[in-house]
């Protein structure tokens, strides 16, 4: 079992900057799973952000390519997600998760995830 705790959530207004943080339990696992951020907003569904797979490579969404970077410590058993020249459009409830396995090419859909934190809320002002 994976257990995910997410940090760093807030409000902010546009421009600004905020770094979330997903500290893993089960170490000696997690280094081996592939690991994401994702997001949900009112009435929308969950949606990828930035994931890392378990050999580094990265994948991110049209939307925060070139604002986000997502990126592993694993020395500290932390992912991160710094989010940079935040936008309104970016207020949701954002998600750390997990998984061993991955079908190819779906890095970044939901329903390859096994592990779930609880959220953390980030909420851009304009």
């Amino acid at each position: 079992q994976v257990h995910l705790v997410e940090s760093g959530g807030g409000s902010v207004q546009a421009g600004g900057s905020l770094r979330l943080s997903c500290t893993a339990s089960r170490y000696a696992y997690s280094n081996l799973y592939n690991m994401g951020w994702f997001r949900q907003a009112p009435g929308k569904e969950r949606g990828g952000v930035a994931a890392i797979g378990s050999g580094g490579g990265t994948r991110y969404a049209d939307s925060v390519r070139g604002r986000f970077t997502i990126s592993k410590d694993n020395a500290k058993n932390t992912l991160y997600l710094q989010m940079n020249s935040l936008k309104p459009e970016d207020t949701a409830m954002y998600y750390c998760a997990a998984t061993p396995f991955l079908r190819i090419g779906a890095i970044l859909s939901p329903d390859q995830y096994n592990y779930w934190g609880q959220g953390t809320q980030v909420t851009v002002s304009s």
